[in-house]
């Protein structure tokens, strides 16, 4: 028997309020994906993620009064909207990341991708409406009501895909190649099957073609992905790449010359070091924090064992807790031979302790004191780091410290940065601890600066008598790094917290005064 007309209205409604799930989750992703390349490559989530909602958003507006000239012939034109929206959001990944190589015209990209992917989105719902109505006439608050809740259901589905299925088992390259494969696909056979009788036989192969040429174009991209990714990487990068992974929180890659002699490490595009002068920085790092009891020792980041390895040389030394939150980086600086070659196996040595976790996660809830806190966090050029350099951190740990005990923080460049610089100064007092800030010259990132700490009278910049033999730091090069030249003297600035980040609005408004 075959179906009554109810149930073919019925099979027809669920197909295409399936579509409006299915398109709804795809739009999401892409959203999530402008918003995550841009964390990638530029840090500062919130300003990436402000610009791509607030940019689409509006665009949505604009793509819902211009779908009203479309509704004539709504079905043809949903599934064309559907294939340009596959087609661009599938590849906004592709064009962004080719955009910041080899054009340096990131930003610009963005603001014009956001704006094409919002006004294909916002011109969806408007047709699905119309479309829906041809196929059984509706209450139009019932309707809404039942479009909007597809479309929101859908949303759900798309944001929690993104970060717990696509970016782990596909990447964000092919993860947006893939959701636009199944953008195309749903969004021209739904319209194929349920408006059949609607398209013409020209409507009908324009469409297949277009299915066609677009899953051909993301297939070959998916395909060759590897191939670009490694492209894309060579051309930011100075020197080739020895090795590049996606972790589950960052970008890791680590390039070698071709002489073998300069090994850097790049997290999410940021230099950590360089082999040719890394003792630079991680003796300035340790070696003042060293003089005084160092038993018990604390390193928050530095998950690539360099500042660990100058620790373990100091006599006295019973155990290195070192805490990072990406285990990977760890895994490399316990296997990988650039690593091992630089950080004397420190990672692997007995009195290694290493804890995967977020540090300000971690001292909430520890109890221990240490007689030497070493911290070697990224910058704070965004919200997640910027929580790295806040009084509460700070205080916990100033709760962590030992009686007697000493803190040093890595404090960026008082040259490049120094508004960033003296907020951590001021950030430190309001904690309670009183600092002694001290700069010296690295030449992988130019002058830099740190912050010896401690409660109580400001501690003594000095090279311990037992230090074990550096080749950089010693009384004359300390006694310097105490001098600031007036154009960098110290500047007052308010403390940063958690819930007002100055670190965020220093670290760019040194940039922009200087």
């Amino acid at each position: 028997m075959p179906p009554s007309t109810d149930q073919r209205t019925r099979g027809a409604r669920a197909l295409i309020m399936g579509a409006v799930f299915v398109c709804a989750a795809c739009g999401l992703v892409y959203e999530l994906a402008l918003v995550a390349l841009g964390s990638y490559l530029l840090g500062s989530t919130i300003t990436q993620a402000s610009i791509v909602l607030s940019v689409m958003v509006f665009a949505m507006g604009v793509g819902a009064l211009i779908s009203k000239r479309l509704t004539s012939r709504a079905a043809v034109n949903f599934a064309v909207i559907e294939l340009l929206l596959a087609l661009l959001g599938g590849t906004s990944v592709v064009v962004l990341y080719a955009a910041f190589a080899w054009l340096s015209m990131y930003q610009p990209m963005l603001v014009v991708l956001a704006f094409v992917l919002g006004l294909l989105i916002g011109a969806e719902i408007p047709l699905l409406m119309t479309l829906l109505q041809r196929i059984r006439a509706q209450d139009a608050t019932s309707a809404v009501a039942d479009l909007f809740a597809a479309d929101y259901v859908g949303a759900l589905l798309g944001g929690l895909a993104f970060p717990f299925v696509l970016l782990p088992w596909f990447g964000l390259l092919r993860g947006t190649l893939l959701v636009g494969a199944i953008n195309a696909v749903v969004g021209v056979v739904v319209c194929a099957v349920v408006f059949r009788d609607e398209l013409g036989r020209a409507a009908r192969a324009g469409l297949a073609s277009g299915l066609v040429a677009v899953l051909a174009v993301l297939g070959g991209l998916g395909f060759y992905a590897t191939q670009f990714e490694l492209s894309a990487q060579q051309q930011i990068y100075r020197d080739p790449i020895a090795l590049t992974k996606r972790s589950a929180y960052q970008d890791i890659v680590l390039t070698r010359s071709l002489d073998g002699q300069d090994v850097r490490l790049f997290l999410n595009g940021d230099l950590q070091f360089s082999t040719l002068d890394e003792y630079r920085y991680h003796e300035a790092l340790v070696t003042p924090a060293m003089n005084g009891p160092r038993g018990r020792v604390l390193v928050l980041g530095g998950g690539d064992g360099l500042a660990a390895a100058r620790i373990l040389k100091y006599p006295g030394v019973q155990q290195v807790t070192l805490v990072d939150l990406d285990p990977a980086v760890v895994q490399l600086a316990r296997t990988e031979p650039d690593f091992l070659r630089h950080n004397d196996d420190a990672m692997n040595d007995r009195r290694m302790k290493y804890i995967a976790a977020d540090a300000f996660t971690w001292l909430r809830g520890q109890r221990d004191v240490f007689d030497v806190i070493v911290v070697d966090f990224p910058d704070p050029d965004d919200v997640a780091t910027a929580k790295l350099y806040s009084t509460e951190i700070y205080g916990l740990m100033r709760r962590a410290l030992a009686p007697g005990g000493r803190m040093v923080v890595q404090s960026g460049s008082p040259y490049f940065s120094p508004k960033a610089f003296w907020t951590i100064e001021s950030t430190l007092k309001a904690s309670g601890l009183t600092s002694v800030p001290y700069h010296v010259d690295v030449p992988s990132f130019g002058d830099w600066g740190f912050h010896l700490a401690q409660v109580g009278t400001p501690p003594q910049l000095r090279v311990p008598a037992d230090a074990p033999t550096g080749k950089f730091i010693d009384e004359a090069v300390l006694q310097a790094a105490r001098a600031f030249p007036p154009d960098r003297a110290r500047r007052p600035m308010p403390p940063s917290t958690l819930l007002h980040p100055r670190i965020l609005d220093a670290v760019k408004g040194s940039y922009r005064g200087y």
